[in-house]
């Protein structure tokens, strides 16, 4: 009996992600500002580093257990509904993103997820291999940058 409560609970809370990503996409705002004729080129800093507040490189030298113990709780409470370390799920696998991005990147990513998919290549490109888009989670800074210190414990 406890198998079918969790098996019920686990498709609830699939689908309870699901409809929450499934908000309006951002293809008026490009519409619009093509039709406007703006073409919006990024800086070289924002191609590496993401389109968000964090505006400044950020490095993680050793991983702090206790903000990564943060990080793994904070994942699990608001990424784990569509993102898995290891496997594609509703959105891609995370266990080696900080090898493949900067956590500048991937906290501009969690902080603002809306511009990142309508203005950044990268993040268009794999945005658009998913039918559900990433929805901004209303994390603070430090939380995300907490889920960073957990992402990059997991990619050692």
């Amino acid at each position: 009996m406890n198998t079918t409560i969790s098996k019920i609970a686990g498709l609830m809370m699939l689908t309870a992600a699901l409809l929450i990503g499934c908000g309006e996409s951002s293809d008026d705002e490009n519409s619009n500002a093509n039709s406007q004729g703006e073409k919006q080129e990024l800086t070289d800093f924002e191609m590496t580093h993401g389109i968000g507040p964090v505006d400044e490189e950020i490095t993680i030298d050793e991983i702090d257990p206790e903000l990564a113990k943060e990080g793994m709780r904070v994942f699990d409470m608001k990424c784990g509904a569509c993102h898995k370390l290891d496997s594609r799920y509703v959105g891609p696998p995370l266990g080696g993103i900080m090898n493949a991005r900067t956590p500048a990147y991937v906290m501009n990513m969690i902080l603002n997820p809306e511009e990142m998919l309508a203005k950044h290549p990268v993040a268009k490109s794999i945005g658009s291999e998913y039918p559900t888009r990433m929805t901004n989670q209303q994390l603070t800074r430090e939380k995300a940058r907490a889920v960073v210190e957990y992402l990059a414990q997991e990619s050692r």
